[in-house]
């Protein structure tokens, strides 16, 4: 007698349920970067942090492309366990001064490539860093960066993130510059120092991620209290036709 209101119910439980789980899922797996001490004029370690967004998949490939208007005349690239990076160079117009000497050419593109076996499982994220500078006199940083599945799916995350306006779906990480090198943060990933990179990775991820993460709850708290509302006037409902009968 009373089949088809639990069935309903029951579809509305599963419904909600996977509605929030998406939400919390894409709240924040975006790739993106920050730096603990980059500031315009210096050198600092750029740290890019990579969650795989797929369920059945591995990322086993990053490219990040420098724009040829915030040249980067020196970089140097952390070694990734695991990992195998190279770099593509390309001339610079204007070209830039760098500790007296004129710098023609710099390196645009940046790409690490998995071993084979290795790769960013589902569930799993990764970082990876340069050590790069002068920081070009700009207020911000923006690094399209290209992701690569092991199932032949690319995830370009290239998009502008326009002030006074939603973050797109797929932004370009960027990277917000201080005038002293502190907090610089962006479209961001951790900023892990040399000397501390676990702890610092996981206090900017956290900081990174508070953002997403607050929709997510005030998502999740929504759809509860909705949920429990449904029950509430199933409930009534029965009880009045267990009355009547």
């Amino acid at each position: 007698m009373h089949v088809r209101p639990l069935r309903a119910l029951a579809a509305v439980s599963v419904a909600t349920a996977a509605v929030l789980a998406t939400g919390v899922g894409t709240a924040s797996a975006h790739v993106r970067v920050s730096s603990a001490d980059a500031a315009p004029g210096g050198y600092g370690e750029l740290t890019f942090r990579v969650p795989n967004e797929s369920d059945t998949a591995s990322t086993v490939s990053l490219r990040v492309q420098i724009p040829s208007d915030t040249p980067l005349a020196s970089v140097s690239v952390k070694p990734v366990p695991g990992w195998t990076a190279t770099t593509t160079t390309g001339p610079i117009d204007p070209p830039v001064e760098v500790h007296g000497s004129e710098v023609t050419e710099a390196v645009t593109e940046i790409t690490w490539t998995a071993d084979p076996g290795a790769g960013i499982a589902p569930g799993q994220y990764q970082t990876f860093s340069i050590s790069a500078g002068p920081i070009p006199e700009v207020d911000e940083l923006v690094l399209p960066t290209i992701q690569t599945y092991d199932d032949g799916r690319e995830q370009a995350w290239i998009e502008p993130t326009i002030e006074g306006e939603e973050e797109p779906e797929s932004p370009a990480p960027v990277l917000a510059l201080t005038s002293d090198g502190t907090d610089a943060h962006g479209g961001g990933t951790q900023a892990e120092s040399e000397s501390d990179a676990t702890d610092t990775s996981d206090a900017v991820s956290a900081d990174d991620d508070s953002d997403g993460s607050g929709l997510a709850v005030t998502a999740l708290v929504v759809g509860v209290l909705g949920l429990v509302a449904g029950v509430a006037g199933l409930g009534m409902g029965l009880a009045a036709r267990r009355r009547s009968s």
